[in-house]
């Protein structure tokens, strides 16, 4: 079997997994909201195609001079859009063929992924715009090709730092700064001059012929490095190196008081600050909280209401919705023992809730700089703080009966993806949506002062009331228990 059979066979084997999976239902709708989403971002690419082309007077070279935000952009975007090979290589790994050949057949397949070619809805209106207005042929055919030779190279750099991020989430940090260097003479000195001269530089870069020869060896590079990188981690994880071992155990005794959901609280708080997965998601939220509240309290970036409103409620709403998106994922571990009693969930979900809640005295703290600086009112901080526990909280948490996706307490290259079903997604968007509509309509209705009053007055009646909709919650997770079980077992590692 050459390499392009088996390139084929994996891609069938792949195909038919995702069919055969216990969530292949609920995979439809997230392919079909992946799809919607695709969709979007077409049309926006087009529509900044066109802008970028209009304003490149008929010279080839700007889409190029803008390469450092569209590759900053694309590499965020990967985290949603693109997986590790690792994940999908660990069934190959002892079958008799070349240990490295699987991983090169799914690094091939990230290169020429549709994602990938998406990108094309932008450099191919902005590169027809130029030659009508005038660029040579061959200058905007180079230009084109230079892009998407980027965006390919692109995917290569996401792949090795994903896969440093996910051991350790401090790897994040370079990355950044990689991303940033292009950046350097706009944060030495900020003004329109600068700005120019970094964007005529860039341009002439960009068009130099000996541009594309060295994207392409870095290509070549990136790639055998990928294939040593995925095989290394993939082997290491398979082969169950032994762990450190824990050399401090926190007893949080103060919780003592709360009885049962005291202890539930407790595991809460040590599963945040032990299990990989989630100490990773409560590192990022933090730091992206922190960069926003500096950019807002420092900087002109946000000034107006709509924007310094938005950027609010995401620094409290974001560490929330990424921890308790998949609410009770890590318990589908032992979902067993917590279905033997009725005060076992009703205890865990009001855990869940007062430690969450409380986590928002951390936002509230960081951004407090932003209220020295007269961006932000001490109102405002309590109306969405107290919003977001309360009414945030409350949809949120009505995820717990429809999840039944077990997620692994230790983030892995190999790990499996967790899909989505059509009620899952409704919540979410709720979650997402709710509190900006809220803002929206008051701000135009009553203003923005009896709008946040409003804001804590809804917020407070759900936490007051969290008893009566957490007990909801769990007589609906009775209903669907052995549906869930069923679930939670047949996707455990």
């Amino acid at each position: 079997m050459n390499r392009l059979e088996l390139y084929k066979l994996l891609r069938k084997n792949t195909n038919l997994s995702y069919k055969r999976s216990p969530a292949f239902e609920q995979n439809k709708w997230a392919k079909a909201l992946i799809y919607f989403g695709g969709v979007m971002f077409g049309i926006y690419l087009i529509m900044y195609g066109a802008i970028i082309g209009a304003s490149a007077d008929g010279e080839a070279g700007m889409m190029l001079a803008f390469a450092p935000i569209w590759l900053a952009i694309d590499f965020l975007l990967r985290f949603i859009v693109q997986t590790t090979p690792g994940m999908m290589v660990k069934p190959y790994i002892l079958q008799p063929i070349s240990r490295y050949t699987a991983i090169e057949c799914f690094l091939i397949s990230s290169q020429v992924s549709g994602y990938n070619f998406l990108w094309l809805a932008m450099f191919i209106p902005y590169s027809i715009i130029i030659l009508i207005a005038g660029a040579g042929f061959w200058a905007v055919l180079l230009e084109l090709i230079a892009c998407e030779l980027l965006i390919v190279l692109n995917s290569q750099v996401y792949l090795f730092w994903r896969t440093l991020v996910n051991r350790s989430v401090l790897w994040i940090i370079p990355a950044i700064v990689m991303y940033a260097l292009p950046f350097t003479p706009l944060f030495i000195k900020m003004s329109e001059k600068t700005f120019s001269w970094m964007m005529d530089t860039y341009k002439m870069v960009g068009t130099g012929w000996y541009f594309v020869p060295i994207v392409i060896l870095l290509l070549v590079a990136m790639f055998f490095i990928n294939r040593w990188f995925q095989f290394k981690y993939v082997y290491e994880e398979i082969s169950k190196k032994k762990e450190r071992e824990l050399k401090h155990v926190s007893e949080f005794s103060f919780l003592n008081r709360f009885g049962l959901v005291g202890e539930y609280m407790k595991i809460e708080a040590k599963s945040n600050m032990r299990n990989k997965t989630m100490r990773t998601r409560c590192i990022m939220s933090l730091a992206l909280i922190v960069v926003f509240s500096a950019l807002i309290a420092y900087t002109n970036i946000y000034d107006n209401e709509l924007a310094l409103n938005f950027w609010c409620l995401y620094c409290f709403a974001i560490y929330g919705m990424t921890a308790l998106i998949k609410i009770m994922g890590q318990e589908g571990n032992y979902i067993d023992l917590l279905m033997m009693h009725r005060e076992n969930i009703v205890a865990l979900l009001t855990a869940k809730f007062w430690f969450y809640s409380a986590v928002l005295v951390i936002p509230f703290i960081i951004m407090l700089p932003a209220v020295f600086t007269g961006k932000f009112s001490l109102l405002m901080l309590f109306a969405y703080m107290l919003l977001m526990a309360g009414f945030l909280h409350f949809v949120i948490f009505q995820l717990a009966v429809y999840n039944k996706q077990t997620l692994p307490l230790q983030q892995k290259v190999t790990a499996k993806g967790n899909f989505e079903n059509g009620m899952q997604i409704v919540i979410e968007l709720t979650a997402l949506i709710g509190p900006i509509m809220l803002t929206g309509i008051g701000y135009l209705i009553i203003g923005l002062t009896y709008t946040y009053i409003i804001m804590c007055i809804i917020g407070l009646a759900f936490i007051a009331t969290n008893q009566l909709w957490i007990k909801n919650i769990y007589k609906r997770m009775m209903i669907r228990r052995y549906e869930n079980i069923e679930g939670f077992h047949s996707t455990r590692e």
